[in-house]
């Protein structure tokens, strides 16, 4: 069973008893060595709940009794805008045995992840990932960042540029009657605008122009 706060990661009576070195655990925590370093490993759930003002239980709510069942991005929401948020805890049974009900008895709250009536079956690594993120999102998530920066837009002279390029090109190629233009250059130019052509964009597009009139000109006078 797992019992997991804000900071910690609470393990109770894992199936291996050297588990914070055991090797499967070990490779399965590539990435986040210092959560399983830091981690506590404990007999008993009362023992990992001290110091925990709300736990909350990820099983289904007993058939007697038991803590209400909450949407966990709601629940988060409400215990994070609280004017002194709660010590959470994220209680979590084994893959094959979920929690008892004397377990979720001790919890404040039931968890239910909202899925599909007809695949509502999580297995744990699933449920810990998506509660984590829940809850990650509830006390402030991490902007996204782009590998790569952003483009530079060309200016109206580049792209005024292009099109008398184009125009050129168009007339070379016997596409364009430059007696009987047809707006052809005025909608390019409204295209390119909707496009929002980058400086790379226009020299491609220009590059082409330029191989268009080439290739019109080695093919000579039709």
């Amino acid at each position: 069973m797992k019992v997991m706060g804000f900071h910690d990661l609470v393990l109770v009576a894992p199936r291996f008893p050297d588990v914070l070195c055991h090797e499967e655990a070990v490779a399965m925590a590539s990435g986040a060595a210092d959560i399983l370093a830091r981690a506590r490993v404990v007999d008993t759930l009362a023992e990992a709940l001290e110091g925990v003002d709300y736990a909350c239980a990820t099983a289904m709510t007993p058939r007697d009794f038991g803590p209400p069942t909450r949407e966990p991005r709601a629940l988060f929401a409400e215990l994070v805008a609280r004017q002194a948020p709660p010590r959470l805890a994220l209680v979590f049974g084994s893959e094959r045995y979920g929690m008892s009900n004397e377990d979720v008895y001790r919890c404040h709250a039931v968890l239910s992840i909202p899925t599909h009536p007809d695949y509502g079956s999580l297995n744990l690594a699933q449920a810990v990932q998506l509660l984590a993120y829940d809850l990650r999102q509830a006390i402030g998530g991490f902007g996204v960042h782009s590998r790569t920066p952003d483009p530079e837009l060309a200016d109206a002279r580049a792209v005024q540029g292009l099109l008398d390029h184009l125009q050129t090109a168009l007339t070379d190629i016997g596409y364009l009657d430059p007696a009987a233009p047809r707006k052809l250059m005025p909608r390019l130019n409204q295209l390119f605008n909707r496009a929002g052509l980058t400086t790379e964009e226009v020299h491609i597009l220009r590059g082409i122009a330029r191989q268009m009139s080439k290739t019109a000109d080695a093919a000579g006078p039709k």
